[in-house]
């Protein structure tokens, strides 16, 4: 994707987004950590292969499966637990860094602009691409599945 030296420990944010972003962002985590979150409905899942994923990522999911590029773990939950069984802040997948990915973060990237917040981290090797809103969850997973679609789309031989 392009050349750094960084510290192993250290996560890279390779997306942009301006300083007003951050600062929404920032209310809208605090507003969120102070109002009262009352479970909706349980997590629905699907089998994507041998695994069960978050139901409202799995179009974009296996869409992705569709164009070989591998996802590591994914959710689109709504509290704090980072955890794909049960809920997390943010929609977010995960994918191990290789050649064949770049180009599809790079599509990503100018495809959902300042919607999409993308971390490097070099010590894993893996990107994570998640929403940048809060509670922007079922937004995120349609943008990525549309992605997805232009990404194969633009890249059809």
């Amino acid at each position: 994707m392009q050349s750094f030296t960084a510290n192993e420990d250290q996560e890279l944010v390779l997306s942009r987004q301006a300083d007003s972003l951050w600062k929404r962002r920032t209310l809208e985590l605090n507003d969120w950590v102070e109002r009262d979150k009352r479970k909706k409905r349980d997590k629905a899942t699907l089998m994507l292969g041998s695994n069960a994923v978050d139901a409202e990522l799995y179009p974009a999911l296996a869409k992705l499966s569709l164009l070989d590029i591998p996802t590591e773990f994914s959710c689109a939950g709504v509290s704090m637990l980072d955890d794909p069984l049960e809920h997390s802040l943010y929609a977010y997948i995960t994918f191990q860094a290789s050649e064949q990915l770049e180009p599809f973060v790079r599509f990503a990237i100018k495809f959902m602009r300042h919607r999409l917040l993308v971390i490097f981290e070099p010590a894993r090797g893996r990107y994570d691409l998640s929403s940048f809103f809060i509670g922007h969850n079922r937004s995120f997973c349609f943008l990525m599945q549309r992605c997805a679609e232009a990404f194969e789309e633009q890249h059809r031989v």
